[in-house]
């Protein structure tokens, strides 16, 4: 059973930064395909971007593509997600979320791919 925890939303002004965690127990990160995911008021669950299982690639919605990054920390079993020039669109509880099962690369960017979630952390960007 695999158990993942986000960390470090907060209230941001439009235009900062935040990096938000997500630390993995009873698996290894390293083994699964892992993504984020945000969910506004009112609003349906939506991707944000994955980390490949082996190689490390990243792909990202094209509405955080070339603002957010992912990264993971093999050593510490963590991911990150690194967000720039936020804007109060972003706005969302974000999610951290691993699959443990083998799909097709599109597959991974619904909330069906994935087996394991964590709890949400809140960010929330004023303007």
């Amino acid at each position: 059973q695999v158990q993942l925890v986000e960390s470090g939303g907060r209230l941001v002004q439009a235009g900062g930064s935040l990096r938000l965690s997500c630390a993995a127990s009873g698996g290894t990160f390293r083994n699964y395909v892992s993504a984020w995911f945000r969910q506004a008021p009112g609003k349906e669950r939506e991707f944000v971007g994955y980390i490949w299982w082996s190689s490390d690639s990243t792909i990202y919605a094209d509405s955080v593509k070339g603002r957010f990054t992912i990264a993971r920390d093999n050593a510490k079993n963590t991911m990150f997600l690194k967000m720039n020039r936020l804007n109060p669109e972003d706005t969302a509880v974000y999610y951290c979320a691993c699959a443990t099962t083998r799909q097709y690369p599109v597959s991974y960017y619904y909330r069906m791919a994935y087996d394991y979630w964590g709890q949400g952390t809140q960010v929330t960007v004023s303007s």
